[in-house]
Parts: structure tokens; sequence; C-alpha cells
């Protein structure tokens, strides 16, 4: 359980496109505090230094649904004066109050066109990785749910 994982790690697309990958370790606290998708971290549970895992997602198990109620069509005027153009990115509130990054997908007629889905939402993908180390987590590390780096944890 409370386990400090590092790993590297490639995450493709269903056809074997590489969507992101890590050759320099990733960190993250091992054992249930949501740092790592579940399904990856139950392959994960019990490796060792050196195991390589190879794990399925589905779209529900990864970044989500697509959500056709997260994109929205907005005037130009809603929005800064620099110069919008797509790829670009702003934050947003649901109606919870969580935080939202929409992306500009689309500016035509005086209207911005903004997703919020994720941008592999909806997407199965494969995440493979390999565990370089594993160490036990200190008391402090468990109580703050994240890892700390060396000589301890600055807030």
């Amino acid at each position: 359980m409370n386990t400090v994982v590092s790993i590297t790690y490639e995450l493709k697309d269903a056809d074997g496109n590489i969507l992101e990958s890590a050759k320099e370790p990733v960190t993250y606290l091992h054992g249930g505090h949501d740092n790592i998708f579940p399904k990856v971290e139950e392959a994960i549970h019990g490796k060792k230094k050196g195991d390589v895992v190879v794990v399925a997602l589905e779209p529900a198990e990864a970044f989500g649904e697509y959500d056709e109620e997260l994109v929205q069509i907005e005037p130009v005027s809603a929005f800064p004066e620099k110069k919008l153009k797509k790829g670009m990115e702003f934050e947003g509130e649901d109606d919870s109050g969580e935080v939202i990054i929409y992306t500009v997908t689309d500016i035509a007629d005086g209207k911005v066109v903004v997703d919020g889905n994720h941008p592999w939402a909806g997407q199965k993908v494969i995440f493979e990785a390999t565990i370089t180390d594993a160490r036990p987590a200190s008391e402090e590390e468990i109580s703050h749910k994240h890892v700390h780096g060396e000589g301890g944890h600055h807030h």
C-alpha cells in the first residue's frame, strides 16, 4: 500500500500512436490516493523495480467519455482582447464550481467554439509503464496524500 513508486511510461491510442511519454521517471504516491488511473495502479500493485505493466483503458477509466455539453459557443467579446487562435486554453467553471480547461476549437463569424473535454476524452488508450523504483512512503507523504522531494516538503 502506501508506497512511493517511480515509473517511465508511454500512453498510446488504440492504433499504437504515442500520445504522451515520460522517459525521465515520474513519481507518485501509490495506495488509492487518486494520483494515477485506478486500473493502472491495480496493475502496478505488488510489482517491483524493473517490472513492466501494460494496461488497456476504456474511455471511462482514462480521460472520460466525450461530453457534448462541454462544447460551448461564445461571442468573441467574451474573451480577453488578445489575439484568439485555435488551440488556446482558458479556465472556466462548471455549475458545481469545478475548474475546467476549455480549448478553442474554432473561431468564425464573431463566435468562438470552446471544448471543455480532455483532448483524449472518448478514446481507448494503452498505458505501458516500467517501474524504475519503489520505496515505502513516509508518514508525512501519506498524510499529505502526495510524494515529497529530497529534504522534505515545503508548502
